[in-house]
């Protein structure tokens, strides 16, 4: 690079390993046993394999949680499959979307609105004045406050009600809910959309979205840890925007920490960056020559920064993209409707670089491709895991029929061959009667029973979520209060030798001090210039008033678009966003 640089010596004794991010729970299997009966689905099959076929009328067929034959409805059914009855989907299946970039635990709370200044990079705006009343105050509330009992009454509220914001809007795969235990164990909520960190799953390497402190600070043990990766690391990288006429920019310092020695980066096949919205053209080269990825989030960068990644350098330079929506504060409500800022984005201001396959394909195939999970997920074919998407609609073009769908328009979402949620006369055919709710004013249906999921969560219905975050956070002011008062308390003496019953709470991004980092942080023109935002803002330091103070009741953010009838005239108001998306984004709805 350009830049005149300080060099100095890679240090400390580098190990190989990959493990010791996270405590490992006991392997139960993968989220759903693949044990299924057998099944057949029909409709118009949008394959998504390599050769993007597309099937007009087709049955897939599945055992087990795994594709075995999609083929046409003419054709005989494969062997064992005579007698099953075909289940009409009444729509286009797709893959079921993967998410690449998502901090769950925050999806409950409303849009930052208006976001009050445009932002430079991600180091500045979590010091914003408005920041810690309106996002990290209620979230640290809802993930630390306790009942008499000890016991963390809303974490199963919330991980109930995340997942189904998912499911509503055709995800079957996202980035996974932590959790911390007062036994010093970390681990990732198990829950019924699948989890890249935590599959529990040989065909499904584990991805890894966190770093040891210390890994992330020191260059080699950063690319030693890179080098024994199997899947891939998804870490924040570069997020903020860089002016060309002055590029070295604090986002753009972050990716040009990453070459650690004259032409010796810092990344490999296993490296995907999320945001990578403060690269320049070149630096699209270096992750290609690298076999390096990125994950795209336009909507939380424009609404923050006013700009995104430059993905048509990223094209061109051969660089894998994968989606996701970020979180609901400055984001999408689902990945559903990153796809549709995506294709906006893209046709507004990249005058059509991608088309429509193109984009879709970055929640699929090109998402499965960036996990190394390509072989048994992100395509509907034989050997393929059974996570699937049904919309209402057979429009010429099925790729843009996806883009234009709306969340009511989802017929059908399944996971390793258990329908999750759908339309009533498509769920009545494949799982029994669990849950009905409405979505934009129709009856849908969920299925969320799980025998391997967190009990704590099993007896919590999404009503019964919804009702208690809803409280909990109209009433967000008295908890803080009682949460303060009972921290302030001295703990209560026990023997020695007693055990304390493990209590399982959330382990917050960019709150919770765990011991591990989202985004490399390696110096840069020295030892001590560390790059990449500091994990506790300005904003909570000692001298910060308690939370009890400044909080105010929060709305609990709506499942859906569908729902929230606010939202899109809400992000007609957010200053930083470009006019041709934020008042074009309704007609894709």
């Amino acid at each position: 690079m350009t830049a005149e640089r300080n060099w100095f010596p890679l240090t400390g004794a580098v190990i190989r390993s990959r493990s010791g991010l996270v405590a490992a729970a006991k392997k139960k299997g993968p989220i759903d046993p693949l044990s299924g009966p057998k099944l057949a689905l029909a409709g118009r099959v949008v394959t998504m394999d390599d050769g993007f076929s597309v099937k007009a009328d087709a049955v897939v067929y599945v055992e087990k949680g795994s594709i075995v034959a999609v083929e046409d409805r003419a054709k005989p059914a494969p062997a064992g499959f005579a007698g099953v009855t075909i289940v009409e989907s009444g729509g286009t299946i797709f893959p079921g979307l993967i998410e690449l970039h998502n901090h769950l635990s925050y999806d409950a709370l409303p849009p930052w609105s208006p976001v009050p200044k445009r932002f430079e990079n991600r180091g500045q705006w979590p010091n914003h004045a408005a920041y810690r009343p309106l996002v990290s105050g209620p979230m640290t509330v809802l993930g630390q406050y306790k009942n008499a009992h000890g016991q963390f009454p809303l974490l199963p509220a919330l991980v109930r009600y995340v997942e189904c914001k998912c499911l509503l809007g055709g995800v079957t795969t996202s980035q996974g809910v932590k959790l911390a235990s007062n036994a010093g164990i970390q681990r990732f909520y198990r829950g019924i959309v699948r989890n890249v960190e935590q599959t529990d799953d040989p065909d499904l390497p584990e991805a890894q979205g966190r770093i040891p402190d210390l890994t992330a600070k020191d260059a080699a043990h950063f690319l030693a840890r890179l080098n024994a990766e199997d899947s891939c690391f998804l870490l924040h990288l570069s997020e903020g925007v860089t002016d060309p006429a002055h590029s070295l920019s604090a986002a753009r310092k972050h990716f040009l920490a990453l070459e650690i020695a004259p032409n010796k980066w810092a990344l490999n096949k296993s490296f995907t960056g999320i945001h990578a919205a403060g690269l320049l053209p070149a630096d699209f080269d270096v992750l290609a020559d690298h076999g390096s990825s990125m994950v795209w989030s336009p909507l939380s960068n424009l609404l923050l920064y006013g700009g995104t990644a430059r993905v048509d350098a990223a094209k061109n330079a051969g660089v894998l993209i994968g989606l996701g929506s970020d979180w609901s504060p400055t984001g999408s409500k689902n990945l559903l409707g990153e796809l549709k800022v995506a294709w906006l984005y893209n046709q507004k201001n990249l005058n059509g670089l991608f088309n429509a396959r193109e984009i879709v394909a970055m929640a699929t195939r090109d998402a499965a491709r960036i996990l190394k999970w390509d072989k048994v997920a992100g395509t509907v074919q034989a050997g393929s895991r059974a996570d699937l998407l049904a919309i209402d609609s057979m429009a010429a073009d099925p790729y843009q029929a996806l883009l234009h769908a709306r969340e009511t328009d989802i017929r059908l979402v399944m996971i390793n061959g258990v329908a999750r949620y759908g339309w009533p006369e498509v769920m009545t055919k494949l799982a029994p009667n669990d849950q009905t709710i409405s979505v934009g004013g129709k009856t849908r249906r969920l299925f969320l029973k799980q025998e391997t999921g967190d009990p704590d969560v099993a007896q919590v219905s999404l009503s019964q979520a919804t009702d208690a975050l809803r409280d909990a956070l109209s009433d967000i002011a008295r908890l803080a209060k009682e949460t303060e008062k009972a921290n302030l308390k001295a703990p209560a003496r026990r023997l020695l030798d007693a055990q304390a019953a493990p209590v399982w709470s959330l382990a917050l991004d960019e709150i919770c001090s765990c011991g591990v980092e989202l985004a490399p942080r390696l110096p840069y023109r020295g030892p001590s210039d560390f790059t990449g935002p500091v994990r506790a803002p300005r904003a909570i330091a000692k001298a910060a008033p308690p939370l009890s103070d400044i909080l105010k009741p929060v709305k609990l953010d709506p499942l859906t678009v569908a729902d929230d009838p606010g939202f899109l005239n809400q992000l007609t108001q957010q200053p930083n966003v470009p006019a041709p998306i934020k008042n074009g984004l309704s007609a894709l709805y």
